[in-house]
């Protein structure tokens, strides 16, 4: 079981979060400018755990990659409590050897088997997802 700690610093909107291996991060809102909002750690959260599947999986598959820039992005309903209800998750691969089908595999097996935080929204947000290969 994951536990993690949210502090927050007296005299405005920012707040320590730290993980269960003691990592940490700022978090605040936007007139504080201090940190990460948290609605947008959401996003950082799903595309780190894509990322980690992605990354292994090509790994396994003997098709290494070279570099990986996720960018993800949520639509918000506009009334509280601003639920995620669309997410897009676009991918920038670099690797010798890529082909849209390893990418593709790859994705799909983090989307539908591997990546929790993706599972966790799923059943609030439709989650879609592109990418591109680039030159190496």
């Amino acid at each position: 079981m994951g536990t993690v700690k949210v502090q927050w610093l007296p005299g405005g909107m920012t707040f320590i979060g730290t993980d269960s291996t003691n990592h940490s991060v700022v978090l605040s809102t936007p007139a504080d400018n201090k940190g990460m909002k948290p609605s947008e750690l959401l996003l950082v959260a799903v595309a780190s755990c894509t990322a980690v599947d992605v990354i292994n999986i090509l790994e396994k598959r003997r098709t290494p990659l070279s570099g990986l820039e996720i960018e993800v992005s949520g639509e918000q309903h506009p009334e509280p409590p601003w639920v995620y209800q669309k997410i897009h998750i676009f991918y920038r691969l670099w690797g010798k050897h890529l082909t849209p089908k390893s990418v593709q595999m790859a994705i799909e097996l983090s989307e539908e088997k591997y990546c929790s935080v993706s599972a966790t929204v799923r059943g609030v947000a439709a989650i879609s997802t592109s990418f591109e290969i680039m030159e190496d």
